[in-house]
């Protein structure tokens, strides 16, 4: 059995955990002194600690190491997906997050349905990000930014856009020694005028194949054949 694992934005020989990530190990994973516990800061490094004690919603935990860890994407890759209805986009962070995006930025489109997005939803949306992290086993947390119009996409290095008239594949133009940029559209798809600042910021339309994917499907397919596809 893995330990549990738990997040802390410093690593400290000893750490009092309260609020979410105490009650986590506490009253969801049932944490008891003695346990030993993986701990990460988000920012690349882990450590083994062990539980000192659980009490009244604080659990104090007793790092013994520290380490170096990494088990991100070789180069780092951003996420622009459409503002999705519902909690559509929450599903969509939690499988970025696993497959290795390093930030997630939404995107108001002419087209979405969604076209704003509350502190509330933003905070959660970065609280999934978290847990996935963790569940994930990631050592780094991915940025979940506030919405912003597609137009202010800036330039990128490298950039694929899924797109039904693409014919390109992912695995014929990707270079993995360049960071990736990926764009999918809204319900209704990017306009015409949308596809063309992307073309103009450096994305190459792509295919996903010959079937018409769900808003919330296409940025998890392209995403998966960036990372997993590859073993990265």
């Amino acid at each position: 059995m893995r330990p549990h694992r738990a997040f802390a934005p410093k690593l400290e020989p000893l750490l009092t955990l309260t609020g979410r990530e105490a009650h986590h190990l506490a009253d969801v994973l049932r944490a008891r002194p003695g346990d030993a516990v993986t701990v990460f800061d988000g920012e690349g490094l882990e450590g083994r600690a062990v539980v000192r004690s659980v009490e009244d919603g604080v659990v104090e935990l007793e790092v013994t190491e520290t380490w170096p860890a990494s088990r991100e994407v070789p180069v780092p890759v951003v996420l622009y997906v459409a503002l999705l209805k519902g909690d559509k986009l929450a599903d969509v962070v939690r499988a970025a997050t696993e497959l290795g995006a390093i930030k997630i930025i939404p995107l108001v489109c002419v087209h979405s349905v969604a076209k704003e997005m509350g502190e509330g939803k933003l905070l959660r949306l970065r609280r999934v990000a978290l847990e996935a992290a963790k569940q994930s086993e990631r050592t780094t947390i991915p940025e979940v930014l506030a919405p912003i119009p597609l137009s202010a996409i800036p330039p990128v290095e490298q950039g694929l856009v899924a797109h039904p008239g693409g014919t390109l594949r992912v695995r014929d133009i990707l270079e993995l020694s360049r960071p990736v940029a990926i764009a999918t559209g809204p319900e209704g798809g990017f306009s015409e005028d949308e596809m063309q600042i992307l073309l103009e910021r450096g994305f190459t339309p792509v295919t996903l194949g010959r079937r018409i994917l769900r808003a919330e499907t296409a940025p998890l397919a392209l995403l998966s054949l960036v990372t997993a596809g590859e073993g990265v």
